[in-house]
């Protein structure tokens, strides 16, 4: 089977889909399939020798209209020997190249891309569900309007979890068509790095730097935690405010921001602290507290979106609030004074990543992508 995944964003960026794609592609490879990538990327000369297959990168800064086109005509070369495409990002080129193509198409859709460009862009400041149902601006319902009709031309959707899937539907894809595929994480044995905090316990949060991840409410709760820091791994248009309330509290010597690494470097300095916050308003499925309980983390997180279909309260992690009421300096406080329920949490996140193995993942993708390619 020849595949053509197209993607908006690849290694060396950081994200869902940097992860999730290189993974999958590689092991596609492996069971005798032919792929290859189609990427945005900031830089062109990256070295892929590593990759078991070809990615063609397109430059994600030049002007975004040429940038499209580009892109659609990348598309409409490779994908012609294709007998499937699998769309992880870059939906409308996709589309687009393939009303001349009309290749079976499945998309993997782990969110609401309408709502997260119209949100950094300021439109709208509505939460996931509430820009789901109200009526918006001119431009936001064209770009709802085009996320929508993308969805509905696919053959197939994947997503990661059970909350995304009742999204989709609402959009107007037939459930008969939503298939989930939760992400998938190995246990794996990183060596812990050295944390540049002298703190007793190190608490880390892992994340683009948008309001919605409300990393500003976590530093504000551990200012109330004696002894305890944070390491924030990530960036985004949040840290110079983040970077000054740290300042305004005092706490630089209990935060530290290491920006955005590697996987591998993420990994091991999680490996390297004592619990795992992830205090968003929103997810799709967050694939980072797998990455967490993976490196045997307890988990403290926000009961939203798929989050509850992976953390279930008191067993393998807590589940607070979403929106900052003291739940989360009341959950900190609580698991910080107790080494015991710590390792509980953690014994229990072990056997939950045991129920999220790769190879099942895998497999059913590679179902999917076949039963797609196969001709009726």
């Amino acid at each position: 089977m020849k595949i053509l995944v197209i993607t908006g964003i690849f290694p060396p960026d950081i994200g869902g889909p940097a992860t999730y794609v290189p993974t999958m592609s590689s092991e596609l490879v492996k069971r005798g399939h032919k792929v290859t990538v189609v990427t945005l990327s900031d830089r062109l000369d990256h070295d892929d020798r590593s990759y078991s297959f070809p990615v063609l990168r397109i430059r994600r800064g030049i002007f975004k209209p040429l940038r499209f086109l580009l892109t659609v005509v990348r598309i409409l070369q490779e994908g012609r020997s294709a007998d499937v495409f699998f769309v992880n990002g870059l939906y409308p080129e996709a589309v687009m190249a393939n009303v001349v193509l009309r290749k079976p198409t499945v998309q993997k859709i782990v969110g609401d891309w309408a709502w997260e460009r119209a949100t950094n862009k300021g439109w709208v400041n509505d939460t996931f569900e509430e820009f789901q149902r109200e009526k918006h601006v001119l431009k936001v319902e064209f770009l709802k309007a085009l996320q929508r009709f993308c969805a509905r031309l696919a053959n197939v959707v994947i997503v990661p979890s059970r909350y995304v899937a009742r999204a989709i539907v609402d959009w107007g894809v037939c459930e008969d068509k939503i298939v989930v595929i939760y992400n998938s994480v190995e246990s794996v044995s990183s060596t812990p790095s050295a944390v540049p905090l002298l703190t007793k316990t190190k608490i880390v949060t892992v994340g683009r730097l948008i309001p919605l991840k409300q990393i500003d409410h976590l530093i504000l709760a551990i200012a109330e935690c004696d002894e305890a820091g944070l390491v924030i791994i990530g960036d985004g248009p949040e840290r110079e405010r983040l970077k000054r309330l740290v300042c305004d509290k005092g706490m630089t010597d209990r935060v530290h921001f290491a920006g955005q690494i590697s996987n591998k470097e993420t990994l091991s300095l999680m490996a390297a602290c004592d619990l795992f916050v992830l205090n968003s308003t929103h997810e799709g499925f967050p694939h980072v507290v797998l990455e967490a309980m993976s490196v045997g983390l307890p988990v403290i997180a926000t009961a939203v979106g798929g989050t509850p279909e992976l953390v279930h309260d008191g067993e393998n992690g807590l589940l607070i609030a979403p929106q900052a009421n003291g739940t989360l300096l009341k959950s900190l406080l609580h698991i910080l004074s107790s080494s015991e329920e710590r390792l509980r949490l953690s014994a229990g996140a072990e056997r939950t990543i045991e129920r999220f193995q790769r190879f099942a993942m895998i497999e059913k993708t590679e179902a999917v992508l076949e039963s797609c390619a196969r001709p009726q």
